[in-house]
Protein backbone atom coordinates (compact mmCIF):
# COMPACT_ATOMS: atom_id res chain seq x y z
CA UNK A 1 0.00 0.00 0.00
CA UNK A 2 1.25 3.62 -0.75
CA UNK A 3 2.72 5.38 2.25
CA UNK A 4 0.59 8.72 2.80
CA UNK A 5 2.38 11.86 3.76
CA UNK A 6 -0.52 13.93 4.66
CA UNK A 7 -4.30 13.18 5.20
CA UNK A 8 -6.53 13.78 1.68
CA UNK A 9 -3.77 13.54 -0.80
CA UNK A 10 -4.10 9.97 -1.75
CA UNK A 11 -8.56 10.28 -1.84
CA UNK A 12 -8.51 13.79 -2.16
CA UNK A 13 -11.26 14.28 0.31
CA UNK A 14 -10.93 16.29 3.03
CA UNK A 15 -9.69 14.14 5.74
CA UNK A 16 -7.85 16.89 7.61
CA UNK A 17 -10.83 19.63 7.84
CA UNK A 18 -12.97 16.58 9.06
CA UNK A 19 -10.37 15.07 11.52
CA UNK A 20 -10.04 18.86 12.98
CA UNK A 21 -14.29 18.92 12.86
CA UNK A 22 -14.44 15.40 15.26
CA UNK A 23 -11.27 16.95 17.58
CA UNK A 24 -13.72 20.00 18.25
CA UNK A 25 -16.52 17.74 18.95
CA UNK A 26 -14.85 16.14 21.56
CA UNK A 27 -13.57 19.26 23.13
CA UNK A 28 -17.19 19.83 23.74
CA UNK A 29 -16.67 17.07 26.25
CA UNK A 30 -14.88 19.49 28.42
CA UNK A 31 -17.12 22.52 28.44
CA UNK A 32 -19.22 21.24 31.27
CA UNK A 33 -16.01 20.59 33.38
CA UNK A 34 -14.66 23.90 32.38
CA UNK A 35 -18.09 26.01 33.08
CA UNK A 36 -18.45 23.78 36.73
CA UNK A 37 -14.48 25.85 37.13
CA UNK A 38 -15.26 28.73 36.18
CA UNK A 39 -18.15 28.92 38.77
CA UNK A 40 -16.20 27.46 41.97
CA UNK A 41 -13.58 30.12 40.81
CA UNK A 42 -16.56 33.08 40.68
CA UNK A 43 -17.80 31.56 44.02
CA UNK A 44 -14.00 31.95 45.47
CA UNK A 45 -13.88 35.63 44.68
CA UNK A 46 -17.57 36.37 45.93
CA UNK A 47 -16.40 34.69 49.41
CA UNK A 48 -13.64 37.06 49.23
CA UNK A 49 -15.59 40.19 48.72
CA UNK A 50 -18.43 38.52 51.24
CA UNK A 51 -15.55 38.32 54.49
CA UNK A 52 -14.31 41.86 53.48
CA UNK A 53 -17.66 43.09 54.41
CA UNK A 54 -17.96 40.95 57.56
CA UNK A 55 -14.56 42.52 58.28
CA UNK A 56 -15.09 45.83 58.11
CA UNK A 57 -18.67 45.30 60.50
CA UNK A 58 -16.32 43.82 62.84
CA UNK A 59 -14.53 46.43 62.52
CA UNK A 60 -17.34 49.20 62.83
CA UNK A 61 -19.35 47.35 65.68
CA UNK A 62 -15.49 46.85 67.85
CA UNK A 63 -15.42 50.74 68.56
CA UNK A 64 -19.28 50.75 69.96
CA UNK A 65 -17.74 47.23 72.15
CA UNK A 66 -15.55 49.39 73.86
CA UNK A 67 -16.77 51.22 76.97
CA UNK A 68 -14.05 54.59 76.64
CA UNK A 69 -16.04 55.21 73.19
CA UNK A 70 -19.34 56.38 75.43
CA UNK A 71 -17.01 57.95 78.16
CA UNK A 72 -15.45 60.65 75.57
CA UNK A 73 -15.04 64.19 76.46
CA UNK A 74 -14.27 67.28 74.11
CA UNK A 75 -12.45 70.60 75.20
CA UNK A 76 -13.07 73.85 73.86
CA UNK A 77 -11.00 76.60 74.76
CA UNK A 78 -11.63 80.64 74.31
CA UNK A 79 -8.49 82.75 74.31
CA UNK A 80 -4.51 82.32 73.30
CA UNK A 81 -1.99 80.22 74.67
CA UNK A 82 -3.56 77.60 75.92
CA UNK A 83 -4.97 74.03 74.11
CA UNK A 84 -6.44 71.46 75.59
CA UNK A 85 -6.99 67.26 75.26
CA UNK A 86 -9.81 65.42 77.65
CA UNK A 87 -9.47 62.18 78.82
CA UNK A 88 -12.57 60.27 79.82
CA UNK A 89 -11.89 60.41 83.15
CA UNK A 90 -12.29 64.40 82.83
CA UNK A 91 -15.38 65.89 84.38
CA UNK A 92 -17.73 67.92 82.67
CA UNK A 93 -17.22 72.04 83.53
CA UNK A 94 -16.07 75.08 83.21
CA UNK A 95 -12.33 76.67 83.64
CA UNK A 96 -10.50 79.82 83.54
CA UNK A 97 -6.85 79.81 83.20
CA UNK A 98 -4.85 81.74 83.48
CA UNK A 99 -0.56 81.81 82.70
CA UNK A 100 2.03 83.68 83.85
CA UNK A 101 4.95 82.18 83.46
CA UNK A 102 6.32 79.74 81.00
CA UNK A 103 8.53 76.43 81.57
CA UNK A 104 12.37 77.10 79.79
CA UNK A 105 15.34 75.54 80.29
CA UNK A 106 18.69 77.06 81.73
CA UNK A 107 21.68 77.93 79.36
CA UNK A 108 25.09 79.21 80.37
CA UNK A 109 28.20 80.07 78.22
CA UNK A 110 31.80 80.27 78.89
CA UNK A 111 34.95 82.61 77.87
CA UNK A 112 36.43 83.05 74.53
CA UNK A 113 39.31 80.73 73.39
CA UNK A 114 40.73 79.53 70.25
CA UNK A 115 38.69 76.76 68.72
CA UNK A 116 42.37 74.79 68.59
CA UNK A 117 43.65 75.77 72.29
CA UNK A 118 44.20 72.97 73.76
CA UNK A 119 42.26 73.32 77.29
CA UNK A 120 43.87 70.51 79.58
CA UNK A 121 47.17 68.44 78.81
CA UNK A 122 45.80 65.47 81.06
CA UNK A 123 42.65 63.68 81.77
CA UNK A 124 40.55 65.87 83.67
CA UNK A 125 36.77 66.08 85.78
CA UNK A 126 34.25 68.71 84.11
CA UNK A 127 31.33 69.01 86.86
CA UNK A 128 28.26 70.83 85.33
CA UNK A 129 25.48 72.15 88.09
CA UNK A 130 21.63 72.13 88.38
CA UNK A 131 19.23 73.42 90.03
CA UNK A 132 18.05 77.43 89.80
CA UNK A 133 17.01 78.39 93.06
CA UNK A 134 14.30 81.43 93.01
CA UNK A 135 13.03 83.59 96.45
CA UNK A 136 10.16 85.19 96.42
CA UNK A 137 10.29 84.78 92.52
CA UNK A 138 13.66 85.95 92.09
CA UNK A 139 16.74 83.95 91.12
CA UNK A 140 18.94 84.06 93.51
CA UNK A 141 22.77 83.38 91.98
CA UNK A 142 24.53 82.68 95.41
CA UNK A 143 22.65 79.90 96.11
CA UNK A 144 24.22 76.51 95.88
CA UNK A 145 23.58 74.04 93.26
CA UNK A 146 20.75 71.30 93.63
CA UNK A 147 22.65 68.45 91.85
CA UNK A 148 25.68 68.07 89.51
CA UNK A 149 26.95 65.55 87.39
CA UNK A 150 30.64 64.84 86.76
CA UNK A 151 32.09 63.34 83.51
CA UNK A 152 35.97 62.81 82.24
CA UNK A 153 37.27 65.31 79.59
CA UNK A 154 40.18 63.64 78.19
CA UNK A 155 44.08 65.14 78.18
CA UNK A 156 44.83 67.19 75.22
CA UNK A 157 41.38 67.93 74.40
CA UNK A 158 40.41 71.28 72.01
CA UNK A 159 37.33 72.98 72.34
CA UNK A 160 35.80 71.20 70.00
CA UNK A 161 37.02 68.20 71.68
CA UNK A 162 35.34 68.97 74.91
CA UNK A 163 31.87 69.87 72.96
CA UNK A 164 31.79 66.74 71.89
CA UNK A 165 32.42 64.31 74.61
CA UNK A 166 29.71 66.38 76.56
CA UNK A 167 27.58 65.56 74.02
CA UNK A 168 28.43 61.88 73.81
CA UNK A 169 27.47 61.47 77.22
CA UNK A 170 23.41 60.72 77.72
CA UNK A 171 23.49 61.34 81.23
CA UNK A 172 25.10 64.91 81.00
CA UNK A 173 21.82 66.89 80.91
CA UNK A 174 23.10 69.34 78.56
CA UNK A 175 23.08 70.03 74.91
CA UNK A 176 26.54 71.76 74.50
CA UNK A 177 27.44 73.75 71.25
CA UNK A 178 30.45 76.68 69.87
CA UNK A 179 29.62 80.12 69.52
CA UNK A 180 31.42 82.43 67.84
CA UNK A 181 31.51 86.03 69.82
CA UNK A 182 33.40 87.54 67.56
CA UNK A 183 36.89 87.67 69.55
CA UNK A 184 36.93 83.79 69.79
CA UNK A 185 35.25 80.53 70.86
CA UNK A 186 32.54 79.99 73.42
CA UNK A 187 31.31 76.70 74.70
CA UNK A 188 27.78 76.89 75.23
CA UNK A 189 25.87 74.02 77.36
CA UNK A 190 21.68 74.28 77.13
CA UNK A 191 19.96 71.92 79.79
CA UNK A 192 17.62 69.08 78.03
CA UNK A 193 14.87 69.71 80.52
CA UNK A 194 13.07 72.67 81.21
CA UNK A 195 12.01 73.78 84.93
CA UNK A 196 14.21 75.16 88.10
CA UNK A 197 15.33 72.09 89.06
CA UNK A 198 16.65 70.80 85.83
CA UNK A 199 18.16 74.01 85.15
CA UNK A 200 22.03 73.95 84.57
CA UNK A 201 23.42 76.58 86.30
CA UNK A 202 27.29 76.28 85.86
CA UNK A 203 30.30 74.32 84.93
CA UNK A 204 33.63 73.89 86.35
CA UNK A 205 36.81 71.67 86.25
CA UNK A 206 38.66 72.84 83.61
CA UNK A 207 40.99 75.43 84.26
CA UNK A 208 41.57 77.61 80.77
CA UNK A 209 37.60 77.16 79.97
CA UNK A 210 35.99 79.29 83.22
CA UNK A 211 31.75 79.92 83.12
CA UNK A 212 30.87 83.79 81.91
CA UNK A 213 28.42 84.59 84.74
CA UNK A 214 26.91 87.10 82.71
CA UNK A 215 25.80 84.32 80.20
CA UNK A 216 23.66 82.44 82.62
CA UNK A 217 19.66 82.60 82.03
CA UNK A 218 18.31 80.36 84.54
CA UNK A 219 15.55 77.48 83.68
CA UNK A 220 12.26 78.13 85.20
CA UNK A 221 8.69 76.31 86.33
CA UNK A 222 5.50 77.26 84.17
CA UNK A 223 3.04 78.69 86.33
CA UNK A 224 -0.51 79.07 85.95
CA UNK A 225 -4.12 79.53 88.03
CA UNK A 226 -7.17 77.26 86.80
CA UNK A 227 -10.26 79.27 88.48
CA UNK A 228 -7.85 80.72 91.21
CA UNK A 229 -5.76 77.62 92.14
CA UNK A 230 -1.74 78.06 91.66
CA UNK A 231 -0.16 75.20 89.53
CA UNK A 232 3.52 74.76 88.87
CA UNK A 233 5.08 72.64 86.21
CA UNK A 234 8.51 71.76 85.14
CA UNK A 235 7.42 71.69 81.46
CA UNK A 236 4.69 73.47 79.24
CA UNK A 237 2.68 70.65 79.40
CA UNK A 238 0.54 70.40 82.40
CA UNK A 239 -1.04 66.97 83.09
CA UNK A 240 -4.05 65.93 85.45
CA UNK A 241 -4.12 69.73 86.94
CA UNK A 242 -7.57 69.42 86.16
CA UNK A 243 -8.84 65.68 85.87
CA UNK A 244 -8.41 63.90 82.85
CA UNK A 245 -7.01 66.90 81.15
CA UNK A 246 -3.71 67.70 79.40
CA UNK A 247 -3.16 71.48 79.03
CA UNK A 248 -0.85 72.93 76.85
CA UNK A 249 0.38 76.08 77.58
CA UNK A 250 2.51 78.43 75.14
CA UNK A 251 2.25 82.00 75.92
CA UNK A 252 1.51 84.38 78.69
CA UNK A 253 -2.14 85.24 78.90
CA UNK A 254 -3.17 88.74 78.68
CA UNK A 255 -6.48 87.24 79.56
CA UNK A 256 -7.75 84.48 81.01
CA UNK A 257 -8.11 81.64 79.07
CA UNK A 258 -11.70 80.03 79.11
CA UNK A 259 -12.15 76.26 78.60
CA UNK A 260 -14.99 74.44 78.67
CA UNK A 261 -15.42 70.19 79.47
CA UNK A 262 -18.20 68.39 77.77
CA UNK A 263 -19.18 64.59 77.12
CA UNK A 264 -18.58 64.36 73.16
CA UNK A 265 -22.13 63.76 71.75
CA UNK A 266 -21.38 64.19 68.36
CA UNK A 267 -18.15 61.46 68.34
CA UNK A 268 -20.60 59.08 69.43
CA UNK A 269 -23.68 59.36 67.21
CA UNK A 270 -21.05 59.48 64.98
CA UNK A 271 -19.76 55.99 65.56
CA UNK A 272 -23.35 54.40 65.58
CA UNK A 273 -23.79 55.89 62.44
CA UNK A 274 -20.58 54.54 61.17
CA UNK A 275 -22.23 50.98 62.32
CA UNK A 276 -25.35 51.52 60.64
CA UNK A 277 -23.39 52.35 57.22
CA UNK A 278 -21.06 49.62 57.32
CA UNK A 279 -24.32 47.42 58.15
CA UNK A 280 -25.86 48.53 55.52
CA UNK A 281 -23.01 48.26 52.95
CA UNK A 282 -22.53 44.63 54.10
CA UNK A 283 -26.17 44.22 53.61
CA UNK A 284 -26.06 45.66 49.94
CA UNK A 285 -23.16 43.10 49.13
CA UNK A 286 -24.81 40.54 50.36
CA UNK A 287 -28.25 41.45 47.92
CA UNK A 288 -26.20 41.87 44.89
CA UNK A 289 -24.56 38.67 45.39
CA UNK A 290 -27.65 36.48 46.16
CA UNK A 291 -29.97 38.77 43.66
CA UNK A 292 -32.02 37.05 41.21
CA UNK A 293 -31.97 39.00 38.10
CA UNK A 294 -34.29 37.11 35.70
CA UNK A 295 -34.41 35.01 32.78
CA UNK A 296 -31.36 35.69 30.48
CA UNK A 297 -30.21 38.31 33.00
CA UNK A 298 -26.75 38.06 34.52
CA UNK A 299 -27.71 36.76 38.72
CA UNK A 300 -25.84 37.26 41.66
CA UNK A 301 -22.91 34.64 42.12
CA UNK A 302 -24.07 33.45 45.44
CA UNK A 303 -27.72 32.99 44.42
CA UNK A 304 -29.07 29.71 46.01
CA UNK A 305 -25.52 29.69 48.20
CA UNK A 306 -25.81 28.20 51.40
CA UNK A 307 -23.20 29.53 53.13
CA UNK A 308 -24.49 33.03 52.09
CA UNK A 309 -27.90 32.49 53.22
CA UNK A 310 -26.30 31.04 56.72
CA UNK A 311 -24.21 34.39 57.06
CA UNK A 312 -27.50 36.81 56.64
CA UNK A 313 -29.77 34.54 58.94
CA UNK A 314 -26.70 34.71 61.94
CA UNK A 315 -26.83 38.85 61.82
CA UNK A 316 -30.40 39.03 61.42
CA UNK A 317 -31.06 37.16 64.13
CA UNK A 318 -28.52 39.27 66.43
CA UNK A 319 -29.98 42.55 64.54
CA UNK A 320 -33.16 41.73 65.64
CA UNK A 321 -33.38 39.82 68.66
CA UNK A 322 -33.89 41.16 72.24
CA UNK A 323 -30.53 41.59 74.29
CA UNK A 324 -31.91 40.86 77.82
CA UNK A 325 -33.88 43.08 80.65
CA UNK A 326 -32.21 45.74 80.50
CA UNK A 327 -33.22 49.84 80.16
CA UNK A 328 -32.78 49.37 76.00
CA UNK A 329 -32.21 45.98 74.78
CA UNK A 330 -33.47 46.84 71.13
CA UNK A 331 -32.13 48.90 68.10
CA UNK A 332 -35.06 50.50 67.65
CA UNK A 333 -35.23 51.76 71.56
CA UNK A 334 -32.39 54.78 70.35
CA UNK A 335 -33.83 55.04 67.02
CA UNK A 336 -32.51 52.25 64.79
CA UNK A 337 -35.13 50.10 63.24
CA UNK A 338 -34.85 47.81 60.19
CA UNK A 339 -36.75 48.74 56.49
CA UNK A 340 -38.31 46.56 54.36
CA UNK A 341 -35.25 45.75 52.62
CA UNK A 342 -33.45 44.70 55.36
CA UNK A 343 -31.87 47.76 55.90
CA UNK A 344 -30.97 49.60 59.00
CA UNK A 345 -32.61 53.85 59.31
CA UNK A 346 -32.34 55.46 61.85
CA UNK A 347 -34.50 58.05 63.62
CA UNK A 348 -31.80 61.14 64.31
CA UNK A 349 -34.25 62.88 66.91
CA UNK A 350 -34.70 59.52 68.76
CA UNK A 351 -30.87 58.69 68.61
CA UNK A 352 -30.11 62.09 69.56
CA UNK A 353 -32.53 62.09 72.89
CA UNK A 354 -30.77 58.59 73.98
CA UNK A 355 -27.18 60.31 73.28
CA UNK A 356 -27.82 63.20 75.51
CA UNK A 357 -30.21 61.85 78.09
CA UNK A 358 -29.49 58.08 78.68
CA UNK A 359 -25.11 57.42 77.63
CA UNK A 360 -24.68 54.56 80.46
CA UNK A 361 -27.77 53.23 79.26
CA UNK A 362 -26.20 53.24 75.94
CA UNK A 363 -23.09 52.05 76.99
CA UNK A 364 -24.61 48.90 79.03
CA UNK A 365 -26.65 48.32 75.62
CA UNK A 366 -23.81 48.25 73.48
CA UNK A 367 -20.49 47.01 75.49
CA UNK A 368 -22.52 45.77 78.22
CA UNK A 369 -20.06 44.64 81.36
CA UNK A 370 -18.30 41.56 79.36
CA UNK A 371 -16.63 41.78 76.12
CA UNK A 372 -19.49 39.99 75.31
CA UNK A 373 -22.68 40.54 77.03
CA UNK A 374 -23.72 44.05 74.73
CA UNK A 375 -25.39 43.63 71.27
CA UNK A 376 -21.61 44.89 70.25
CA UNK A 377 -20.07 41.77 71.82
CA UNK A 378 -22.93 39.42 70.68
CA UNK A 379 -22.60 40.50 66.63
CA UNK A 380 -18.89 40.50 67.22
CA UNK A 381 -19.02 37.06 68.79
CA UNK A 382 -21.09 36.32 65.47
CA UNK A 383 -18.83 37.62 62.88
CA UNK A 384 -15.95 36.14 64.16
CA UNK A 385 -17.34 32.59 63.59
CA UNK A 386 -17.58 33.45 60.38
CA UNK A 387 -14.67 34.76 59.73
CA UNK A 388 -12.11 32.68 61.80
CA UNK A 389 -9.54 30.76 59.68
CA UNK A 390 -12.15 27.80 60.63
CA UNK A 391 -15.39 29.73 59.86
CA UNK A 392 -18.01 28.71 57.77
CA UNK A 393 -16.86 31.51 54.73
CA UNK A 394 -13.07 29.47 54.63
CA UNK A 395 -14.58 26.68 54.90
CA UNK A 396 -16.75 27.04 51.71
CA UNK A 397 -13.89 28.50 50.12
CA UNK A 398 -12.00 25.42 50.52
CA UNK A 399 -14.86 23.06 49.79
CA UNK A 400 -14.64 25.06 45.89
CA UNK A 401 -11.26 25.26 45.46
CA UNK A 402 -11.29 21.17 46.58
CA UNK A 403 -14.11 21.11 44.08
CA UNK A 404 -11.52 23.02 41.26
CA UNK A 405 -9.07 20.40 42.29
CA UNK A 406 -11.28 17.20 41.26
CA UNK A 407 -12.24 19.22 37.93
CA UNK A 408 -8.39 19.78 37.30
CA UNK A 409 -7.85 16.10 37.64
CA UNK A 410 -11.31 15.18 35.31
CA UNK A 411 -10.22 18.15 32.69
CA UNK A 412 -6.50 16.09 32.21
CA UNK A 413 -8.07 12.65 32.55
CA UNK A 414 -10.44 13.89 29.80
CA UNK A 415 -8.09 15.98 27.47
CA UNK A 416 -5.49 12.74 27.54
CA UNK A 417 -8.81 10.56 26.65
CA UNK A 418 -9.28 13.16 23.65
CA UNK A 419 -6.03 12.53 22.44
CA UNK A 420 -6.02 8.75 22.23
CA UNK A 421 -9.78 9.15 20.03
CA UNK A 422 -7.80 11.78 17.51
CA UNK A 423 -4.78 9.96 17.32
CA UNK A 424 -7.18 6.46 16.81
CA UNK A 425 -9.37 8.58 14.08
CA UNK A 426 -6.20 9.94 12.79
CA UNK A 427 -4.93 6.54 11.98
CA UNK A 428 -7.87 5.21 10.65
CA UNK A 429 -8.23 8.01 7.99
CA UNK A 430 -5.07 7.51 6.84
CA UNK A 431 -5.69 3.71 6.01
CA UNK A 432 -8.63 4.97 4.49
CA UNK A 433 -6.81 7.43 2.73
CA UNK A 434 -4.55 4.65 1.18
CA UNK A 435 -6.87 2.44 0.86
CA UNK A 436 -8.69 4.95 -1.71
CA UNK A 437 -5.46 5.88 -3.30
CA UNK A 438 -4.71 2.19 -4.80
CA UNK A 439 -8.36 1.91 -5.64
CA UNK A 440 -8.09 4.78 -7.75
CA UNK A 441 -4.14 3.35 -9.18
CA UNK A 442 -6.30 0.34 -9.93
CA UNK A 443 -8.93 1.97 -11.71
CA UNK A 444 -6.75 4.58 -13.75
CA UNK A 445 -4.44 1.19 -14.97
CA UNK A 446 -7.65 -1.25 -15.34
CA UNK A 447 -9.27 2.07 -18.53
CA UNK A 448 -5.54 2.53 -19.61
CA UNK A 449 -5.68 -1.26 -20.60
CA UNK A 450 -9.43 -1.14 -21.68
CA UNK A 451 -8.08 2.16 -24.40
CA UNK A 452 -5.59 0.50 -25.35
CA UNK A 453 -7.65 -3.43 -26.08
CA UNK A 454 -10.05 -1.15 -27.65
CA UNK A 455 -7.73 0.69 -29.66
CA UNK A 456 -6.13 -2.83 -31.20
CA UNK A 457 -9.59 -3.84 -32.35
CA UNK A 458 -10.28 -1.12 -34.20
CA UNK A 459 -7.39 -0.93 -36.21
CA UNK A 460 -7.95 -5.16 -36.77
Amino acid sequence: MATITSLGVGSGLDLSGLLTQLQAAERQKLTPLTEQQSTQQTKISAYGRLQSAMERLQESISTLNDPSSFRKQTSSVTGEGVAATAGETANAGRYDINVTQLAKGGSVASNSVAIDQVLTTATTSLTIDFGATYTDGVFDPSAAPLDSYSLNIAADSTLEDVRDQINADADAGVTASIVNDGTGYRLALSSKETGKEASVVGFSGLAQLTMDDATLRPGQDAELEVNGIAITGTTNRIEEAIQGVTLDISAVSENPVSLVIERDEASLKETINEFVSTYNEMRSTIDRMTAFNGEGETSGELLGDRTARTVEDRIRRDITDSLGNGDLNRLAQIGIDIDERGRLQVDETKLDEAVATNPEGLMAFFAGDTEEAGFAGRLNATLESITADDGIIQVSVNSAESRIDNLDKRIARAELSIERNIERYRSQFAQLDGMIAQMNSTGAYLSQQFSMLSAMQSGN
